[in-house]
């Protein structure tokens, strides 16, 4: 019997459904989102024989529900790897049924393959719930505010 939902990597020809995802997860955090050209440029930083970028994606009776996506960085305060968790979302459907935490899981397991002393990730402040969750996980905060530099704006 296949189990209700599982996280796992993500497939090339998951590609389509998580670009849906990325566009609910922009629209939830009130952000812009064009889904033009994604799933190329997504493609290549995932599919690749040195990755950029990795996907997980959450399954739930064989449709995918929610995807996480890490990058691994450097600290130079801590002088060491750290992965650097870029997205988590899921279907607000299927929020509080411990997916999000398969889904943590699966990142801290990556960082430990990775030999990353840390993960890190932000939030929006006013996300609440996620705040609450990734708290109950025994994640700490750290007080910042994220800047977001088109650096060709700069150059023209």
């Amino acid at each position: 019997m296949e189990p209700k939902s599982f996280v796992r990597l993500a497939r090339l020809s998951d590609i389509d459904e998580v670009v849906k995802l990325c566009s609910e997860h922009a629209r939830f955090e009130k952000a812009n989102f064009s889904p033009e050209g994604k799933a190329e440029r997504l493609s290549s930083a995932i599919f690749t024989a040195v990755p950029r970028l990795w996907c997980f994606v959450a399954e739930s009776r064989g449709s995918i529900v929610g995807y996480a996506t890490c990058t691994k960085d450097f600290s130079t305060w801590g002088a060491a790897d750290f992965l650097h968790m870029d997205c988590l979302y899921l279907d607000p459907v299927h929020r509080n049924a411990g997916i999000g935490t398969e889904m943590m899981r699966r990142i801290s397991w990556h960082a430990d393959a990775l030999n990353c002393a840390t993960v890190e990730w932000q939030t929006p402040v006013w996300n609440s719930n996620a705040t609450v969750f990734y708290q109950k996980l025994g994640a700490t905060s750290s007080e910042k505010v994220r800047f977001l530099w088109d650096r060709r704006r700069f150059i023209a």
